[in-house]
Formats: structure tokens, C-alpha cells, sequence
């Protein structure tokens, strides 16, 4: 068995995350003291100079300055900075976890243009689990992975009383499993479908044993873009509200952007800003995941595949961005384990998880690897640079994690 040992808090914080379980996010004290010594500590490129000194303060960034990080020909200088915001605030630590996703249907009731997942109902390989089959197969993972990540279509029959008896059976068989699931999306449909609105939707869904929204489904939070992308899903505000209200009932959930397809920088940004908009108001955004369009098998061809140095760009811009949501993913379920490697230098302090299964990603044409566990997310992290720190879903708990020692090979000869 695998040897994890808790981060002490009398590590030197240089190099230590913080793990007072009662600090949010595993956030060093004082951090914000500590970054404005690093920015002061060296000179900036003119244009980015402004921005750096503003981050100093602890003021927010702007539209214009959001510009200004995207059209910056200083690659390397904003890497830096966001490093060092990600380095202030966790040291040299980068956060995993050990998941699974399990899609329980891929039939839908909409046809997103980006969506290579979505089967109609009658499709030779539409699929939709059953209570028990869903449940038997959480068993299948259920002794390595403590977070099951459960997201579908649109599936036109089930309403609450169903994912109330999947949730809350996953859970009773599996109390030590958090559950993360449901986009605000399916929030929507099974709000709709069951006649009742999203606040009771969303708290009879977290009474049955459901522990957090993932935050998939909100693309880009411009209605114009929407509409050709994915029409029929939620509006940008209904997004937004959503999230808002699983967040005053006291259920934590993460965001996303969907970027590459066809949206302008200028709309990155305001969706950026949006979404620290409402962090401001409830603080129940835990963490941010931005990923690109992958186009392989969808029905978006005017869309462009992201390079690497853009996909580095804009997780960098999100950590200078995003100052009040504290985890900035690097998903390597989308971006590949090289990728996800190197985001780590450019402000990234998470790359998800061991994962093991997974359907949406790989149906748009991800090749990332399904065969992690824990030692071989560690060695991605340290590979990295970085420091492996094992999270639990809702970022409280934090251990170091230590590869086990193999055990060496004895040899024995007969004496002659």
C-alpha cells in the first residue's frame, strides 16, 4: 500500500503547503504579502510592468488588461508572473486526486456542434446505466479513488426521483466517495422535467449524497456564441445563476471555459471576469478549469486546435485573473500529461486526477493516458518541478504523497 504523510505545519513554507485543514484551499498565511515581495523583487517588460504592480496591491485585473496578457509578445515574463502568484499562495506544491468518471448516459435531448459524446436515444451505441448498473460500477474503482465525477446528456426520462435514488444508493454503498456531478445544464433539464425549481432540484440532490457541481457546460458565457455553438443549453446568466444558488445552499463547485471554437479574446476575458463576478459575491467557486476545443469527430470545422503555447497562455492568464478563485486546473484528461506537466510553471496547481475512465474527452479525440495511479500522477508532478500534495475533492485535506520503496529482489543460491 501506497505511504501518504500529512504535511506538517511546521514545514518550512518555502517549499510546504500549508495544511490547516481550516484555512480554505490549503492556502499559505500571508501569501499575498509574499507575493508582492517576489513582484517587487525584479524589474517587468514595459507592458506588463502595470499589470505586476497592480497584482501587488491585490487589485483585480480588467478587460483592457486582460488584452494587454493576451496580446503580450513577453511569454515568458507572463509565465513568471504567474508562477509566482501560484508559488506565493501553495509554494512548490501541485494538487491531484484519485478519481474516476463515470458517464452515466450519452443519450441527449440536445446536439451541442462541439459535442462528440452526444448519442440520440436510437444510435447503435446509445447507452444509458441503470441504478444498478451504475452502482456496480462505482464498485469497480471504489477501493482506489475516494471522488466519482458523474456527468451525461440530457437523457429525456429521468428526472429528480431518479438521480435522487442513484446518488443517494452510490453513497450509502460507498460513504467514502464523494460524488461530483451534474452540469448546470442537467440541473436545468431535470429541474424542468420534475416541476420544481433549481434550489429545490440542487438541495434534494445534495440531501441524497450528491457533494459538488463540477462546473462543465459553460463554454463561453456569451449568449451570441452560444447560440452557435450549442443552442438549446443555458443561457450565460442561467449558468451563472445556478452556480449561485448551489453556492447559498452550501454546495462548492468548480468552472470552466471551453475556448478555441469560434470566440473572441475579448469574450475569454469578459468570461473570466464574469465568473470572478460572482466568486466575489459567494465565494463557492473551489476551482477553475480552462480547456480547449479538441476538434477530432465534431461538427465545429470552422474551429481551430489551440497550440501549446496558447493553451500555457491562457492558464496563466486565468491564475492572474481569477485572484479570488484558488485553483487553477490543468486538465490532462484534455490537454495531455506533457502539457499538464508544464502548466504547472505557468500558474497551473492542479492537474486533476488518476481518472481511469473516461468518455468525453476521448470521443473529441484526447489520447491522455487511462492508466495513472497515484505513483505515476506523483512522477508527473515531480517531473514537473513541482511537489505531488494528494487533495481530497473539496480542497481540506492534504497529504504529501510518498511512493512506496520497492522491494528489492533477493536472490538465493545454494551453497556449494
Amino acid at each position: 500500500m501506497s505511504k501518504l504523510a500529512v504535511v506538517s505545519e511546521k514545514h518550512d513554507l518555502k517549499n510546504h503547503v500549508h495544511c490547516d485543514c481550516s484555512m480554505a484551499a490549503g492556502e499559505r498565511e500571508g501569501w499575498q504579502s509574499v507575493l508582492a515581495d517576489k513582484i517587487h523583487s525584479r524589474s517587468w517588460p514595459r507592458d506588463l510592468q502595470p499589470i505586476a504592480l497592480k497584482i501587488a496591491t491585490g487589485q483585480s485585473l480588467d478587460l483592457e488588461d486582460g488584452m494587454v496578457l493576451f496580446n503580450t509578445t513577453e511569454f515568458n515574463s507572463l509565465g513568471e508572473l504567474a508562477l509566482m502568484c501560484k508559488e506565493s499562495r501553495y509554494g512548490n506544491s501541485a494538487f491531484f486526486n484519485l478519481n474516476v468518471h463515470i458517464n452515466q448516459t450519452n443519450i441527449c435531448t440536445l446536439a451541442c456542434r462541439f459535442c462528440a459524446f452526444r448519442r440520440g436515444r436510437r444510435a447503435a451505441d446509445a447507452y444509458a446505466m441503470d441504478i444498478d448498473e451504475y452502482v456496480a460500477d462505482v464498485a469497480k474503482y471504489a477501493d482506489h479513488v475516494d471522488e466519482v465525477h458523474s456527468v451525461g446528456g440530457l437523457h429525456p426520462e429521468w428526472g429528480i426521483e431518479h438521480y435522487e435514488e442513484m446518488f443517494s444508493r452510490a453513497k450509502q454503498t460507498f460513504p467514502h466517495i464523494h460524488f461530483k456531478g451534474l452540469t448546470a445544464i442537467e440541473i436545468k433539464h431535470i429541474s424542468s422535467l420534475s416541476d420544481i425549481s433549481v434550489k429545490e432540484c440542487l438541495t434534494r440532490l445534495h440531501n441524497a449524497g450528491l457533494g459538488s457541481l463540477p462546473g462543465g457546460g459553460a463554454e463561453i458565457l456569451d449568449d451570441d456564441v452560444r447560440n452557435i455553438i450549442c443552442k438549446g443549453k443555458e443561457s450565460s446568466q442561467e449558468y451563472l445563476d445556478i452556480h449561485r444558488t448551489a453556492h447559498q445552499i452550501g454546495m462548492p463547485t468548480n468552472c470552466t471555459m471551453l475556448y478555441g471554437t469560434i470566440e473572441t479574446i475579448e469574450q475569454r476575458i469578459v468570461h473570466l471576469i464574469r465568473l470572478r463576478e460572482l466568486q466575489n459575491e459567494t465565494n463557492g467557486f473551489q476551482c477553475f478549469v480552462p480547456y480547449p476545443f479538441l476538434p477530432d469527430d465534431s461538427r465545429l470545422p470552422e474551429a481551430q486546435l489551440a497550440s501549446g503555447v496558447e493553451i500555457l497562455r491562457m492558464i496563466a492568464i486565468s491564475r492572474l485573473m481569477l485572484d479570488n478563485i484558488p485553483h487553477i486546473k490543468a486538465y490532462r484528461m484534455n490537454i495531455g500529461d506533457y502539457l499538464a506537466g508544464l502548466a504547472l510553471q505557468f500558474g497551473a496547481d492542479d492537474i486533476d486526477g488518476t481518472v481511469q475512465k473516461e468518455s468525453i474527452m476521448h470521443l473529441a479525440g484526447s489520447t491522455a493516458p487511462l492508466d495513472h495511479d497515484a505513483t505515476a500522477m506523483a512522477k508527473l508532478v515531480e517531473d514537473a518541478g513541482a511537489r505531488p500534495i494528494q487533495r481530497n475533492t473539496v480542497y481540506d485535506k492534504f497529504e504529501e504523497y510518498i511512493a512506496p520503496i520497492p522491494k528489492r529482489r533477493v536472490s538465493l543460491r545454494m551453497a556449494e
